[in-house]
């Protein structure tokens, strides 16, 4: 599997010649101190390129390496027990660049993030399975009305949150292909398409190839997500 920047946990089985890694300079990694409460004690970290249950154990990893102790660790949130992690600034640089991930401090950069990691999930985890429309899914999650969270996307990213989620689905579909244990067919079932012309359609609209030649080019690199 492939993600983007930094993601090596998730690209060691098929592309291990990409190059995942990211230059990340120290005064980037910026901590979310309006989160602490000092009520309870506690702090949460916002990070940025998880995607994966191995950036899950990974980030939790690194923190435990440097003494802090992660309660909970998702998809781009972290909850610390500690609630003042400024003495450990440098070290928790050290440990998350070579990893290739980032700590969020802008609230927009944090809403983009969030509205990536549930796609993310939705097709990597999910199966593309929804019982509810996706602005209505990213709405919920993210309580905002999602015709600000799709301006605040277009934004930023240069492409709208439709696009990036064909293109992930276009990923994961490259992925399937690679893996050769399913048939297009069954691609097409998995990942929710109304049916394998639509896929194939979707698929030579985004690649300029079929689906089929996709997978006599194999082994071919596919794209990292940080530059979809």
């Amino acid at each position: 599997m492939t993600f983007r920047n930094g993601r090596n946990f998730c690209n060691l089985n098929l592309e291990t010649s990409i190059q995942i890694s990211r230059n990340i300079n120290s005064e980037n990694l910026i901590f979310d101190e309006h989160t602490r409460n000092p009520d309870i004690g506690k702090m949460k970290l916002y990070i940025k390129n998880m995607v994966c249950n191995r950036c899950i154990m990974a980030v939790k990893s690194a923190l435990e390496s440097i003494g802090l102790t992660p309660l909970q660790v998702e998809l781009g949130e972290v909850l610390l027990k500690e609630n003042d992690i400024s003495l450990e600034r440098e070290k928790l640089v050290q440990v998350l660049q070579p990893l290739g991930f980032e700590l969020l401090n802008d609230k927009k950069a944090r809403t983009i993030e969030k509205i990536k990691n549930l796609i993310t999930e939705l097709i990597q985890n999910k199966n593309n399975k929804l019982t509810i429309t996706l602005s209505e899914l990213l709405s919920k999650e993210i309580y905002q009305d999602y015709s600000t969270l799709s301006k605040l996307f277009s934004e930023v990213e240069g492409m709208t949150i439709e696009k990036y989620y064909i293109l992930q689905k276009i990923e994961k579909v490259k992925e399937l292909l690679i893996y050769d244990e399913l048939s297009l067919s069954e691609i097409a079932f998995q990942l929710n398409y109304s049916s394998v012309a639509h896929l194939s359609n979707q698929f030579k609209k985004i690649t300029g190839l079929s689906p089929s030649h996709f997978k006599k080019l194999r082994p071919i690199k596919r794209k990292p997500l940080d530059e979809l």
